[in-house]
């Protein structure tokens, strides 16, 4: 015996220019029959929370599937895959397609040649698919941008739910993000974590979808922003404090990636913040108000 539920839906043309649109959402559970072989021209995120059972690659060899996983079905693959028809399994699925599966197949957080991917966890995941399953109401005006929505973060989700990542980040990740304004360049950072270049790119590409020069650059131009939003440093200052000793490459650098340079960004976003500037985030239960006479968090 087995229990399903299933929704399909058709987003319009202007939904398919947001870049990623839910196509279908269901829920199973039990003795499903085997599905396939067939090929599908759209992606579908399965994630099984609980059972075990198989996937056939095109060329017929089995990989045994084992809860909590997700399987990754790819548009123009062809594919086959069951519960051990003894035990079933508890699956999840969502149907999905748009031009933003590109950037995150590029990413990383689409793998077509990854069709089986252990979880360490599969209920952030499963939540996020029960949101998509409540929002599939017929009744849902909302139903295409909403579902479109929380597919994005149904990627995040099981990104971090992957079992070959920790879900904070690999700690090379942590450790670059922590380094990352200091004058270093790339085969620095390697040899203080006994890596070779190689290597590190390795890591940093598997754990944030980027090589490790975009990943340290984005978090130095963030911080930069941040120096010359809330503060009246000279942009050499500013450039000192984000790792670049040249203030004319630095400025070079920023105008190119952000698309402005630093003093027109200082312009528009500049602003006074009484107290001084502090890197902790807020407590969403405790949030910042108007009034509040509380020192300022420090840095």
């Amino acid at each position: 015996m087995y229990r399903t539920w299933m929704r399909f839906f058709t987003p319009g043309p202007a939904h398919h220019r947001l870049g990623l649109v839910c196509l279908g959402v269901g829920l199973q559970y039990g003795r499903l029959p085997t599905v396939g072989p067939r090929t599908l021209d759209h992606h579908v995120a399965v994630v099984i929370s609980t059972g075990r059972g198989w996937y056939a690659a095109p060329d017929g060899r089995r990989t045994p599937v084992t809860a909590p996983a997700l399987l990754w079905l790819t548009p123009g693959v062809p594919h086959h895959y069951a519960p051990d028809p003894g035990t079933g399994w508890d699956e999840g699925f969502v149907d999905f397609t748009g031009p933003a599966t590109t950037t995150y197949t590029d990413l990383g957080y689409i793998e077509p040649g990854r069709p089986v991917v252990p979880l360490a966890d599969a209920s952030g995941p499963r939540a996020v698919i029960g949101r998509i399953a409540r929002a599939a109401r017929r009744d849902n005006h909302l139903l295409e941008v909403e579902t479109g929505a929380a597919f994005h973060e149904l990627l995040v989700a099981l990104r971090r739910a992957r079992a070959d990542l920790a879900p904070d980040g690999h700690p090379v990740l942590k450790a670059l993000a922590r380094d990352a304004c200091l004058p270093l360049t790339v085969a620095d950072h390697a040899a203080r974590h006994g890596m070779t270049p190689a290597e590190l790119r390795t890591a940093v590409r598997r754990g944030a979808g980027r090589s490790p020069k975009d990943y340290l650059l984005g978090i130095r131009l963030g911080r930069a922003k941040e120096l010359l939003a809330s503060t009246e440093l000279p942009v050499a200052a500013v450039a000192r404090r984000v790792g670049y000793d040249d203030p004319a490459y630095f400025s070079r650098l920023f105008t190119r990636r952000v698309g402005t340079p630093p003093v027109r960004f200082r312009a528009q976003q500049g602003r006074a913040v009484p107290g001084g500037w502090s890197d902790r985030v807020p407590d969403p239960a405790d949030p910042p108000v108007i009034g509040r006479t509380d020192p300022p968090a420090a840095p």
